[in-house]
Formats: structure tokens, sequence, C-alpha cells
């Protein structure tokens, strides 16, 4: 990058003006939410490149859709179940008097999506959903300074070979625009080179942000060692039950079809930090973001933007298994004990 970009102050995607991050969790079923939400409505798309995603309210995002901005992001665990995190992220907005304006109505537009983590050495004994107050729970505490790793929707995360986590990172372009990544990885695939020391993601870091162990020397690492997180879920890995779920947000005004394509464009990051990525058993996706207004950024300006997201989001996937804790009841160690 020659220099010309730099991490912003947090190196969050709350480096992004306006946005901020809230995170709730429950360590006895080792589980979370995590939400997204921003002092005004916000534009937004996704792109779906997993073949088992779980979703809410995604269809209204696409570029064809009517409604062009939202009140807030959902990323959660608790497959299914997680869903009813949006409903309670929902009941806060109304109670502020946010939403879509219908008539006397108002509306809160709060699309989500969850990851599988009912397998993960967590109690799963609940009576009544617990996501709808965890939602709510988050919403609150939503601030611009938040924790990564085991902290929000990534509590109960696992990828192949450690403990998965929640991860942010952002940065700045030489002309002040700011892009950030956050993501909950719970992927099939491996965060880590063969050895579990090197990360995929290791060329984009920036000032030993996971670790500074640098690049695998080695060539050639095109066979997979055997998932550790398969063989401690006692299963084959079945539809759904693994997930990078992320969100690319910027302060440039871009259009619907820009964040659209900003979140096109950011999965070459989670390929390029998680192989394999996008199998028919993630349900990867990305939410684009853009909170400087409906707006439309020139072709040149909008690639820069696009490149730097893909770079964010590589380095919030390897963020996000660096800062993973150990818990009790764990069935994966955590990168750090290698």
């Amino acid at each position: 990058m020659g220099g010309a970009y730099r991490p912003g102050p947090r190196n969050l995607i709350t480096d992004v003006a306006g946005l901020r991050v809230g995170n709730a969790q429950d360590n006895h079923i080792k589980t979370g939410t995590t939400v997204l939400v921003a002092d005004t409505p916000f534009t937004a798309s996704v792109h779906v490149m997993g073949g088992a995603p779980g979703t809410k309210e995604t269809d209204l995002l696409a570029p064809d859709k009517t409604v062009q901005q939202i009140d807030a992001l959902v990323l959660s665990g608790g497959s299914a179940f997680g869903l009813d995190a949006c409903s309670g992220v929902m009941d806060g907005l109304r109670a502020m008097g946010r939403g879509f304006a219908i008539g006397p109505m108002r509306i809160p537009i709060v699309p989500g999506a969850i990851i599988f983590d009912l397998i993960n050495g967590g109690a799963k004994d609940w009576d009544e959903n617990p996501y709808r107050a965890l939602g709510r729970a988050a919403l609150e505490a939503a601030s611009t300074d938040f924790a990564l790793g085991t902290a929000g929707a990534g509590t109960g995360a696992l990828a192949a070979m450690q403990k998965g986590g929640l991860g942010s990172a952002s940065l700045v372009l030489p002309d002040g625009t700011t892009v950030g990544a956050l993501v909950v990885v719970n992927a099939l695939g491996s965060v880590t080179t063969p050895g579990g020391r090197h990360f995929w993601a290791a060329p984009f870091e920036i000032g030993g942000e996971f670790g500074g162990a640098g690049p695998d020397p080695r060539g050639g690492l095109v066979s997979p060692e055997p998932s550790l997180k398969e063989q401690a879920m006692q299963m084959q890995a079945t539809g759904g039950s693994n997930t990078t779920i992320a969100i690319v947000a910027t302060d440039a005004p871009l259009s619907k079809v820009q964040c659209h394509r900003l979140a096109v464009t950011a999965h070459d990051g989670m390929a390029r930090a998680i192989v394999p990525a996008h199998t028919p058993l993630d349900g990867d996706l990305v939410f684009g973001v853009a909170t400087g207004g409906d707006g439309l950024v020139d072709a040149t300006a909008f690639r820069s933007i696009a490149a730097a997201g893909a770079i964010c989001l590589s380095r919030a996937i390897a963020r996000a298994v660096h800062e993973a804790t150990a818990a009790q009841g764990d069935i994966l160690p955590t990168y750090r004990q290698g």
C-alpha cells in the first residue's frame, strides 16, 4: 500500500463517523449478538456467496427494492433462533422513535444474518428464545468502542482449527475517506495456514494487529489439514453449520447499487483470509454500508473504496481469531493457546 493507507484511530468499523457497535452475550449458552447502528438511517445492500445462509429482511436490500436506507444491522449466533435478535433491536429502535415512516407509524428496518453455534460446548437448554433480549441489550450497549474476539456474535464462533470470534479493522484513504469492516468468523475453512501459526491474511497485516507472525514462508499449501472443528463437533459438516458474516462500511456517499458492489468486492477479502471460503456448507455474506448519504462517487474513487473494503475484511477476519479468549467448556483451543 506504499504507506498511503493507514488504520483509523480505533482500527474498528466505528472509525466510520456516525457508526456504533454493541455486543451482548450469554457465556452459559456460549452465544451472543452484535448490532451495528448509526446516528441516522444509512444506505445498505448485501451479497451472499455461501451456499447455506440464514438471514432476515435481506431481500429489501437488493438494489431494485424500494427501501433505500435502514436503521440497524444484526449479526447473531443461534442459527435460526438468532434471527429473533432482530426483533429485540426493532423493539429498542421503536422506543427511540426510529423507523421507516408510513403514515403515523414508524417501522424500524433491521436486516440480519446468523451463524450456527449450537454445538460448541455451551448449554442450549433455554425455555424461552434468548435472542430477542440479547438483540435489545446489544443495541443499548452500542458505542464507538467495543470488544473483539470472544464477544457479541463471536462468543461461540468456531473456525476450522481454533476458536473464531468477532473482528474489525479500518483504513483511511489518502483523500480522507474511511472504510471499515466488522465480521463474525465461524467458518468451515481455516483462517491459518497448516500448522496454525501464520494467518492467510498476513500480507495485509498492519502494525502487528494480529500478532505479527508474517506470511507463511512455505509454498504449495493446497492441501488443508483435517478440520478440528468437525472432529470436535463429532459430526460431518452439514448445511448451515458454518458461516462468516460481515459488514463493510464507508463514510463516502455511495448509492445503493454501489453498496451492493462494495459487498461483492469485499468477498475477495474473505477468500484471501479463509481457505476454503464460500463453500456449499457456509452461509457467507457481506453487507455493504454507506453513511455519507445516498449519493454516487465516481468510478475511480469507488474502486479505491471497494479495494480497501476487501483489505479491511481480510484483516478483521484474522483479528477475530487472534483476539479470541479461552472459556470454560470450549471444544477448540484459541489461536494464542496454539
